[in-house]
Parts: C-alpha cells; sequence; structure tokens
C-alpha cells in the first residue's frame, strides 16, 4: 500500500467514452489516449471478453477453506456500516481474484464471482493484483458496458509474515466527477491494513516465532538475514542478492536437518562458489526448534562465479542420466546418430552439445534448398546437424538414405519426434539409424531434474539484482504439472516470470500459470478422460490459459469446460 496509480477521470472522461467506442468499432483511436488503457482493452479484446457481458460465464471454484475471508470477515463486517446505503460496495478477493465476500450496492455492480482480466476485462482489483499497490479505475476505462458509470479504487491485502499477496480489497460507488483519489480510498486502505493486523494477530505461533526471530536479525537496510522453517521462506535484500539458488535450497536442507532433531552445525554448509558464510541461530518454541535464522557474511576474497552448466546436460535423474550417458558414448565415434522424443524435450539442445566445437553444419529438414548443400557437405566429410527428420520431403529422405548406403559411417546427426506414422522413405531412414538411437525422456518422466533445471534456464540477473528463487510450494506444482511442452515449455515460463514479474523474492504457486498452479488431476482417470485431459491442457497451453478462447478452439462451452476441469480434480 503506497502511491496511487491515478486513472483519468473528471474532465477525462468524456474523451475516454469516446475512444472506448471508436475502439470497440474498430475506428482508429483519437490522439491522447492513455497507452495503459488502451493495453487494458486489448487484453479484453484478446482474452475474448464479450463488452456487452451480462452474466458470468460460469462459477470459479472457490477454495473451500480461506484463512483471508476467516481473518478479514469480522474487520469488513465492523466496516460495512460506514458505506453508506445504496452508495458503495465493498468486496473482497483472493489472490486469483475470486468473489470471497461483499457487501453494500452500486447500481451496475451486481455481485459478481471473478474479477479477472480473463472474465471481465480491465478493472481495479486486476491492476492492483498486477501492480501491488493501490490501483483507480473510472468508467470508461473499464471495458464492460455495465460498468461504465461506476468508479473503484483497490488495495492489495499481503500476508504479514511473508509479503506474500494473498487478495484485494476494493471500494466501488457511482461514477466520481471530481479527480482521483477516489473518494473510498482511505477506507480502502484502512481496510487493508485492519485486515492485515488480523491476519498478523491470527498467524500460527510457530510462525509468528520465526517472524520475530527474523525482524531481530535483519534490523538494518545491509543486514542479510535469511529465516526458513522448510515451508516459509524470510529474506532480506541483501541476502536476495547474494544467495544463489542453489545456496538457498542448502540452507532449506538445513533447516528441514534440524527440525529433526539432527546435528546442528554452526554455519550452513553452502554450494562451492556460494560467495558468503551462513552463520546459524536456531528458532525454538516450547523447547523445539521450528527454524533457523541465517546471518550471511561475504568472502574477503569470493572465489571467481562457477560457469553454468549447459542446460541439455542438467539432470540427476536414473532416466536422463542413462539417456545422456548413452548419447555421449554413441557420439564418440563419427558415424550416424539419432536422437529421438516428444517436442521439448532438448534434442537440438544434446545434439549442439554432442558436436562441440566442430565446424557443423544445421539445417531445418523443413528447409528443401539447404538440405540439398547440406548432404552435398556431409558427402565430403563435414558433420550435418538434420532437425525434425519427421518434416522431411520424399525427396529428401530418399537423397539421404542413398548417401548412407554409399557413406554408413558419415558424420550424421538426427533429431526426430515421433507423431504420424512414418512413410515407408522415412521408416527405412529410422531402421537404419535404429542400433544407433537414443530416446530422451520426457520432463514428466524425470520431474526430480526440475529443480536443477531452473537456475539453468533462468537468464542471468541484472548486476545487482537477484537470482529468481522459488518457493517450496510452486517447486512442487511445478514437479506435479505434466509438461506436454516439456522443457521448452518450463523454460518459456521461467523467462516469462524473470522479465515480466513485479513481486519480490521467491516465486510463488499463486504467480504460477492457472494450469501449472492447479496441477494434474488427483483422482484416477479411465483411458478416455485422461486423453481429453490431455488435449484440454494442450488447448489451454496454445492459448495461454485463456479459458474463452480454448473452449472456442475445442467446439465445447465454457461452462462446460469449467465443469471437466473441476471434473478432473474430483
Amino acid at each position: 500500500m503506497t502511491t496511487t496509480e491515478h486513472s483519468p477521470a473528471g474532465p477525462a472522461l468524456a474523451p475516454l467514452r469516446l475512444a472506448r467506442e471508436r475502439f470497440l468499432s474498430g475506428r482508429p483511436l483519437p490522439d491522447g489516449v492513455p497507452e495503459e488503457v488502451v493495453a487494458a482493452w486489448r487484453r479484453a479484446r484478446f482474452f475474448g471478453v464479450p463488452h456487452d457481458l451480462e452474466e458470468p460465464p460460469a462459477d470459479p471454484v472457490r477454495p473451500v477453506e480461506s484463512a483471508l475471508l476467516e481473518a478479514a470477515r469480522p474487520v469488513l463486517e465492523r466496516i460495512a456500516p460506514a458505506l453508506g446505503r445504496g452508495r458503495s460496495a465493498l468486496v473482497l478477493t483472493d489472490e486469483r481474484l475470486r468473489v470471497l465476500w461483499t457487501t453494500g450496492s452500486v447500481a451496475g455492480l451486481d455481485p459478481w464471482p471473478d474479477l479477472s482480466e480473463r472474465t471481465v476485462g480491465h478493472n481495479s482489483a486486476a491492476l492492483a493484483l498486477r501492480i501491488r499497490r493501490r490501483a483507480e479505475v473510472h468508467g470508461p476505462e473499464h471495458f464492460l458496458d455495465r460498468w461504465q458509470d461506476v468508479s473503484a479504487v483497490s488495495v492489495p491485502v499481503s500476508a504479514p509474515w511473508t509479503g506474500q499477496t494473498l487478495g484485494t480489497l476494493t471500494v466501488a460507488s457511482q461514477l466520481c466527477g471530481g479527480c482521483p483519489p477516489h473518494p473510498g480510498a482511505a477506507l480502502a486502505e484502512a481496510a487493508a491494513a485492519a485486515v492485515e493486523a488480523e491476519l498478523l494477530a491470527r498467524a500460527r505461533p510457530p510462525e509468528r516465532v520465526l517472524l520475530d526471530a527474523y525482524l531481530r536479525a535483519a534490523r538494518g537496510p545491509d543486514a542479510a538475514v535469511a529465516a526458513l522453517d522448510g515451508l516459509s521462506r524470510l529474506v532480506s535484500a541483501a541476502a536476495e542478492r547474494m544467495l544463489a539458488p542453489e545456496s538457498l535450497q542448502s540452507l532449506e536442507r538445513t533447516a528441514v536437518a534440524v527440525r529433526h532433531q539432527e546435528d546442528v552445525p554452526a554455519e550452513a554448509v553452502l554450494p562451492e562458489g556460494a560467495g558468503c558464510t551462513a552463520r546459524i541461530t536456531l528458532v525454538c518454541r516450547d523447547g523445539s526448534v521450528v527454524g533457523i535464522v541465517a546471518v550471511l557474511e561475504p568472502l574477503a576474497d569470493p572465489p571467481p562465479p562457477v560457469p553454468r552448466p549447459a542446460v541439455a546436460l542438467v539432470g540427476c535423474s536414473v532416466p536422463w542420466r542413462h539417456a545422456v550417458g548413452r548419447a555421449v558414448e554413441l557420439a564418440r565415434s563419427r558415424e550416424p546418430l539419432l536422437l529421438t522424443g516428444e517436442r521439448g524435450t532438448g534434442k537440438t539442445a544434446l545434439a549442439r552439445e554432442l558436436l562441440g566445437e566442430r565446424a557443423t553444419r544445421v539445417v531445418d529438414a523443413a528447409e528443401d534448398g539447404e538440405l540439398d548443400r547440406a548432404l552435398a557437405e556431409l558427402a565430403r566429410g563435414r558433420p550435418l546437424l538434420l532437425r525434425h527428420a519427421e518434416r522431411l520431403a520424399q525427396s529428401g529422405v530418399a537423397a539421404l538414405n542413398t548417401l548412407l548406403d554409399a557413406q554408413p559411417e558419415a558424420p550424421l546427426l538426427v533429431t526426430h519426434t515421433p507423431g504420424a506414422p512414418p512413410g515407408p522413405c522415412l521408416q527405412r531412414l529410422l531402421d537404419t539409424l535404429a542400433a544407433r538411437s537414443v530416446t530422451l525422456p520426457a520432463l514428466r518422466e524425470r520431474p526430480e531434474d526440475i529443480r536443477e533445471l531452473l537456475p539453468a534456464l533462468a537468464p542471468r540477473p541484472a548486476p545487482g539484482s537477484p537470482p529468481l528463487t522459488w518457493a517450496l510450494d510452486a517447486l512442487r506444482a511445478l514437479e506435479r504439472y505434466p509438461w506436454p511442452g516439456n522443457v521448452t515449455e518450463l523454460a518459456h515460463l521461467v523467462r516469462a516470470l524473470a522479465e515480466h514479474r513485479r513481486a519480490s523474492g521467491p516465486v510463488r504457486r499463486a504467480e504460477l500459470p492457472d494450469p501449472v498452479r492447479d496441477g494434474p488431476a488427483i483422482r484416477p482417470l479411465s483411458p478416455m478422460e485422461h486423453a481429453e485431459r490431455t488435449t484440454i491442457l494442450e488447448a489451454l497451453h496454445r492459448h495461454g490459459g485463456n479459458k474463452a478462447r480454448t473452449a472456442a478452439a475445442l467446439g465445447i462451452g465454457r461452462a462446460t469446460l469449467y465443469r471437466k476441469l473441476r471434473g478432473y480434480r474430483g
């Protein structure tokens, strides 16, 4: 709860109404329309939100238990009389913008179960959740027709012991004629502060003890302190800059070990090249250890940073080490080698590592012109990496088979993604290479490698910026997700979070995309249900998690899609 992000109001609303009408009719917009408002309208159109929406598409699945609602209800019930009859409404949402509680009334603002942009377009609750501070949206800034005469101010509500955003509080009223701030801004700020105070008072005693120990140790802006209990992390800004993800994981293992009464070291054993030491202090309650506080000190002469391993070689699971070991062994000779596996499993990346510094020609099988020249060079002894053999045209397959008949030891490395049944020529090529082939396992078959892949996939942080780290609840969600796009899909997720997230601290489960956050089915599925669920998840992935576009692409109603997703979770 810091400064307000002001939105145009008062005299600026008339031009905005005209601009919105032109936007909805596809006509050019006038000059002077705030870019952030136009971007919000475009997002709503991309998500498939109808501007004349009258009824919510489906009730979202609300949490069975909500610590936020339990803490907020008595506070909000005390505040509700201050709203004034028929003039304002007070709305509480969770971190997914599902409405948990509402009171009061405003014309045009009927009870609505979901305030996410994907459902209703631009609104103050979605904006506050995204920018993590107070936000206002007035009249025509909204995308929906029904909210053109509504003004709203929203404030994020955070967990006082972790800083995680738990939801939002919104005060809505009839359209304000004056300038910001919204007349309900002070009430929204006060309500959010009161709810956060109630959350702190209701925190579990071990959490309170850990929080108090952290606050005592973290006095001063330069204190590098981390408090951990194996479930939660409290990390100061100085510690974030100092700790690599591997070091944080070492501290978490230490916290779990001491809670199980194992030997307590004076210092945590950090990975080689960590560049700091960690002095450990136990946090106890009623004679039991509930966590640790680690005070970090930089080394006087820190070692040079350890180079990150190539993503293609990262992983310690048995299926992955077996596949990589077999590929390395086969690649020692210059004979042809076939790497096969699902899309996104890392075939090309591993192929490049196997080829090393050799002057290799890399060609995609769909590039016919390039293929002819590459095969001529291969015949003269230049190594060739041929990607996507399943895309080869008939003539290309025939030319390659002829070359291998004449030169069976040609330095050729081929990647292939199984799919449609291969034709006779391609099948002959695959049979020729079968004796020297390696199948890379899908990511869902080696979930234990995800924690090693995350730091390797993350872009290097800017100087002075902390690396991307992950809370335990996020790691568990990542390990449960089936990853239809394999390592490529995981890499896109990590890169998007590294580049666009506004929150500080470890990535929480609530920040992950819906399919990843919700996880796989938790009840046994029939073969038909399993196939149907896989199809739906892949469609969600293709459409960026947009359920409206997914339902349209699958030819089913949005309510049917919601029902099926709920059904898979049992």
